[in-house]
């Protein structure tokens, strides 16, 4: 008879299924987890990252939701919450959980501002910085995220727009690194992630931006953006070379 692991023996395999991309394996086991003892909130927030990276942003959601039950000062849960409403587009419900990412960090951020205040100051730079964008005034709108990503890094829809700013600024690279470093805080940032593809793409690693993109996909099969992407790449693939 096989030896029924503890619980700490399956947090560990699901932690390390998850380092694997093994998100069905790593759900698996989180899942076994929270049935046995439901008050772990970093398993809850695992859980739903998960879910969302294969493709169940309603149910990473629910996820998220019991991480800050049991944890109400779980910045990143409370992030993750935020960024995978934003992307279901419940705009209002993703602004209320950044703005509890940012009441929740008040004793972790060792800023210059009181939590509030920041929020509030990175949220207006980067609304500054979307009407540069809309203007074309490309350098100005990067100007600006950079101040809202100086006050609130952990912003990452924010970070998000700097780095795509980047991109259409023709700093690729720049682009790159400021989107893995985002996909690395939350690697079901699903938009991040068709951006890093556009990145890598402009950069020249084709490979690289179909691998991106294709990964896109499995978490949101519908997304036509990305659809667009790939279809983009194939036909320069399909142009021929000049001799």
């Amino acid at each position: 008879m096989a030896h029924e692991l503890t619980t700490e023996q399956l947090i560990a395999r699901g932690r390390d299924a998850y380092a694997r991309n093994a998100y069905l394996a790593a759900l698996e086991d989180f899942q076994e987890v929270v049935r046995r003892a439901p008050r772990f909130a970093d398993v809850h927030n695992l859980m739903g990252l998960c879910l969302s990276l294969t493709g169940r942003p309603e149910a990473a959601v629910e996820a998220f939701d019991r991480a800050v039950e049991v944890n109400p000062n779980y910045v990143e849960a409370h992030l993750n919450r935020a960024i995978t409403l934003n992307e279901l587009g419940r705009l209002d419900e993703a602004r209320d959980s950044f703005q509890r990412a940012a009441d929740a960090d008040e004793d972790r951020s060792g800023g210059r501002f009181p939590s509030t205040v920041a929020a509030r100051l990175a949220n207006q730079h980067a609304e500054l910085g979307d009407l540069y964008l809309q203007a074309g005034s490309l350098a100005d709108a990067e100007e600006q995220y950079r101040r809202a990503c100086a006050i609130r890094p952990r912003f990452l829809d924010i970070r998000n727009k700097l780095a795509r700013t980047l991109i259409d600024l023709g700093r690729a690279e720049d682009g790159v690194e400021e989107l893995r470093a985002i996909l690395e805080m939350n690697p079901a940032f699903t938009a991040a992630r068709a951006n890093l593809g556009l990145a890598l793409y402009r950069a020249g690693d084709l490979d690289a931006a179909q691998a991106e993109w294709e990964r896109c996909l499995a978490q949101q099969p519908g997304n036509a953006q990305v659809s667009g992407y790939l279809g983009m790449l194939q036909r320069r693939r399909d142009v021929p070379r000049a001799d």
